[in-house]
């Protein structure tokens, strides 16, 4: 992993992104980050029937970094994110119509993004979960419509990308905006640096 001016110190291994997103790489650069490698988890990602999405958002980061294969010189980061609007968790939508539903579902109110940050190095284990609050202002049928023609809703938690088109959508956000698009930036690079002050 090579460290950028937001980093104090060289880091003791070797960085594995356990995720295929280009945002998540995205944000790590900003930070001047470079992973060494990627390399994503499979895994079941199917909420457990009465699964609160704190706890479902938790699990799934701290899944996906066990899941990954990682040598002694190696650290594993992976994350998760999700829309909730009340208790409905919103993940990835599975086609237009879906992600039309939760358009139509965001649309005039407030809504939660959680992302979970699992950091793994050896036996040890370091893990942060950033809530963000955001409001959508009311959208009209043509906007949903023009929006999903962009094709930005695909891959996207809740249907939407808040760095891309859908941020003239947003009113405000109270919390992390790294943290809605994908990896809260603050946390993730306290997360390293405690990683590579670790003696193992």
């Amino acid at each position: 992993m090579r460290f950028g001016p937001a980093m104090t110190a060289n880091a003791p291994f070797r960085l594995i992104l356990g995720s295929a997103s280009p945002r998540r790489q995205e944000l790590l650069a900003q930070i001047g980050i470079t992973p060494d490698a990627i390399r994503p988890a499979d895994i079941d990602e199917t909420p457990h029937r009465g699964e609160v999405a704190r706890n479902y958002v938790r699990r799934m980061a701290v899944e996906k970094c066990a899941a990954i294969p990682a040598a002694p010189d190696e650290a594993v980061l992976t994350a998760d994110t999700v829309v909730t609007a009340g208790r409905r968790i919103l993940g990835k939508p599975e086609d237009r119509g879906e992600a039309r539903d939760f358009l139509k579902l965001l649309s005039g109110r407030r809504h939660r993004v959680m992302t979970a940050v699992a950091l793994r190095r050896g036996d040890r284990h370091w893990f942060r979960l950033v809530e963000t609050i955001v409001k959508m202002r009311p959208l009209d049928e043509a906007e949903i419509a023009a929006y999903l023609d962009t094709g930005e809703w695909q891959g996207k938690a809740g249907g939407y990308a808040v760095q891309g088109h859908a941020g003239a959508f947003v009113s405000w956000i109270s919390g992390s905006f790294t943290g809605v698009v994908g990896l809260p930036l603050a946390e993730t690079a306290g997360l390293l640096k405690a990683a590579a002050a670790e003696r193992m």
